[in-house]
């Protein structure tokens, strides 16, 4: 791929990311992880661009996207789960599992390793459990078969949605990260004690899975059709994970 073509598209996905940052979340979602409507766009932007172009297109977006919704100078930390969500993505959809898996440990680990953290309801964050283990099923589902195995359009599509899945639950957890093995919540906002934590964390464990449930659905609308125009103008075509869509269209014709 020409690189003119790949600036290209990290300008594209860099204005998407910019617009839905820049849009105010309803207030309904005021209690999730994310302000911003940019959890829509996160895992769609690392499946197609890949894990360090789409890390690249969406860090561009949500540091503009911050500034014309200002959420005040902490959210500019905050704001690099997303770009991580989507390498997460990207790297899970091109089979690279070890990656993703020795994050979600890593982190998970530093986070019960803290004395606080056993103090807030454990089940709060059932979500993030469940990308960990689904993360796990699709690593051996990988090792076992060499890859994954997207020979059919269902196929395709479960792997979008699980990549979708972990890679903004990924967002979640660094974001959870920052705030309680980091102490930002103590730093940023003194006011906030375990308490406090105590119904953040019972409050996110009903909205958040909703915008996940949201993005995953425009994802996997949006995902499966757009990787096929990508792949047949020709960009990206040294991706492997995008010549499914060629055996896809040989099981179609034949």
């Amino acid at each position: 791929m020409r690189k003119s073509q790949l600036l290209a598209l990290i300008a594209i996905f860099a204005s998407l990311n910019v617009i839905f940052d820049s849009l105010m979340g309803v207030p309904q979602f005021t209690e999730g992880v994310w302000y911003s409507w940019i959890f829509v766009i996160v895992p769609l932007t690392g499946i197609v661009l890949g894990p360090y172009a789409g890390f690249l297109s969406t860090f561009i977006g949500v540091m503009i996207g911050h500034f014309f919704y200002f959420r005040g100078p902490h959210e500019f930390l905050f704001a690099f789960g997303a770009p991580i969500g989507a390498m997460v993505s990207g790297f899970l959809f091109r089979g690279r599992w070890k990656i993703t898996s020795a994050y979600y440990t890593v982190l998970l680990g530093i986070y019960f390793a803290i004395p606080v953290a056993w103090q807030l309801p454990i089940w709060g964050m059932w979500d993030v459990y469940l990308a960990y283990a689904s993360l796990l099923v699709s690593a051996a589902i990988i090792v076992r078969n060499g890859s994954w195995k997207l020979g059919s359009r269902r196929h395709l599509l479960s792997a979008v949605v699980l990549c979708a899945f972990v890679g903004l639950e990924a967002d979640v957890l660094f974001r959870i990260f920052v705030f309680v093995p980091c102490q930002t919540y103590k730093i940023f906002w003194q006011d906030i004690d375990v308490a406090v934590l105590r119904l953040i964390w019972v409050a996110g464990a009903a909205v958040t899975p909703i915008q996940v449930a949201l993005s995953i659905l425009v994802t996997t609308t949006v995902g499966l059709p757009l990787v096929k125009v990508i792949r047949k103008s020709g960009i990206l075509e040294e991706d492997r994970v995008l010549h499914v869509v060629d055996h896809l269209r040989g099981r179609n014709d034949s």
